[in-house]
């Protein structure tokens, strides 16, 4: 199996329930072909570099995925198919995916370690 990145933008009028609902059917087309999703990521909606079908805004989506080749013949096979898919790209990425990281608790610990290394920073400065 093989690492990969895909990268798709969604018309930007489709929102909510229908946005949750089209991610939810490219994420399943990949795990019912045996994929692994390691991380899937919604970007929100932004503003695209140049319009697509006079569309100038579109919701971005990334999913990083580990896959056989013949998966991404039939996930891009899936978004072409579809007319609310402005653009897509899937690429191959060498070497393993970074672990990802835990956000509640690198929060607290980026927290706690700030005040910490506030209050030592105080405490020279008292000392001097």
């Amino acid at each position: 199996m093989r690492n990969y990145e895909s990268l798709y933008i969604i018309h930007p009028e489709v929102v909510g329930d229908d946005l949750t609902a089209m991610v939810e059917k490219f994420q399943g087309v990949l795990t019912a072909q045996g994929a692994e999703i390691h991380k899937l990521d919604n970007w929100g909606v932004r503003r695209l570099a140049y319009p697509i079908k006079k569309v100038e805004r579109g919701c971005y989506v990334q999913t990083l995925f580990r896959a056989e080749p013949q998966v991404i013949a039939e996930l891009e096979r899936r978004m072409r198919l579809d007319e609310k898919v402005l653009r897509f790209l899937t690429v191959r990425v060498e070497g393993e995916f970074a672990p990802i990281p835990v956000v509640a608790a690198a929060a607290a610990a980026a927290g706690e370690g700030q005040e910490e290394d506030s209050e030592e920073a105080n405490s020279t400065e008292d000392e001097e």
